[in-house]
């Protein structure tokens, strides 16, 4: 039985969601992810400004009249989110913590997604695989997928990337439109992530909050590895200790920033002080243009 207070959440998230999906996304969503292919509907008259290669030359020969052949877009799509669990995500300095702005980024996917007929599909992981949803279409499907990620209690703390990618390509053998949710604070995931961009339309989209990058000068503080447990005391108001942490934060993320470069995986960053409707909008529009 899932507690009433879950069920309250999946619906607080679904009405947060909806106006989005309903006035942004779905538009945008589809004409960003294409379908498999191209069906054959019907043929018809020849029209001024039609492509001459879309003539159908049997039946023009055969009417006399010029006919071209009309195509459907193969529309149905797998959407996959991978979406990791792992004990860092429950870190928050504003409003909301990494975790729960990665659902709702999951549910303004999945309600697109589906609003499209697509299928969505579910792979919650830490340093382990934790839950695998089958991709079905249909809203109550999405339900139960935003229940999965209010509701599901992880046993694992740590994050392994490379165990999530190698368990999608063994359950998810068509091609597939791929968000991989995720800090990324694991190491040693490029080759998998490339190895998914190559099979799947994959998107990392990479989880951050203020204070990962900078710390303020408050004094002694007592910092714990959310994955690993270990603490450490500090004094953030020694300039010299500061500007070590904000050169290790730089190195850090440049050496990411390189990591999905050579993947060639499309990258959104979200960052828990800025609304992520802003940054899938500008992801959605700039990935459009690459396809005019």
């Amino acid at each position: 039985m899932i507690p009433r207070e879950i069920l309250k959440q999946v619906r607080r998230v679904e009405i947060a969601t909806r106006g989005l999906v309903n006035d942004v996304f779905s538009g945008e969503y589809h004409s960003v992810f294409k379908g498999r292919g191209m069906n054959f509907a019907e043929v018809r008259e020849y029209q001024h400004g039609d492509d001459i290669r879309a003539i159908d030359w049997n039946v023009t020969a055969r009417t006399g009249a010029p006919f071209i052949k009309v195509f459907d877009e193969e529309r149905e799509l797998t959407v996959m989110l991978v979406v990791d669990v792992s004990a860092s995500g429950d870190f928050g300095s504003r409003s909301r913590m990494k975790g729960e702005m990665a659902v709702e980024i999951c549910a303004v996917l999945a309600f697109s997604a589906t609003t499209n007929n697509d299928k969505v599909g579910l792979i919650i992981f830490s340093d382990r695989i934790e839950k695998f949803v089958p991709p079905r279409k249909g809203r109550r499907h999405v339900l139960r997928v935003l229940r999965e990620l209010l509701y599901f209690k992880p046993e694992g703390r740590g994050t392994d990337i490379t165990g999530a990618l190698q368990y999608l390509a063994r359950v998810v053998r068509r091609r597939a439109v791929v968000f991989v949710v995720s800090d990324f604070l694991g190491d040693g995931y490029e080759k998998a992530l490339a190895v998914a961009g190559r099979r799947h339309d994959t998107v990392a989209i990479r989880m951050s909050d203020p204070r990962e990058h900078h710390l303020p000068a408050v004094g002694y503080l007592e910092l714990e590895d959310a994955e690993t447990g270990e603490q450490v005391t500090v004094d953030v108001s020694d300039p010299a200790f500061r500007a070590a942490f904000d050169r290790d934060v730089a190195d850090t993320l440049t050496a990411r920033e390189r990591q999905f470069r050579k993947t060639r995986v499309d990258v959104i960053e979200i960052t828990t002080d800025h609304p992520y409707a802003d940054r899938l909008m500008r992801f959605f529009r700039q990935r459009a243009k690459r396809f005019r």
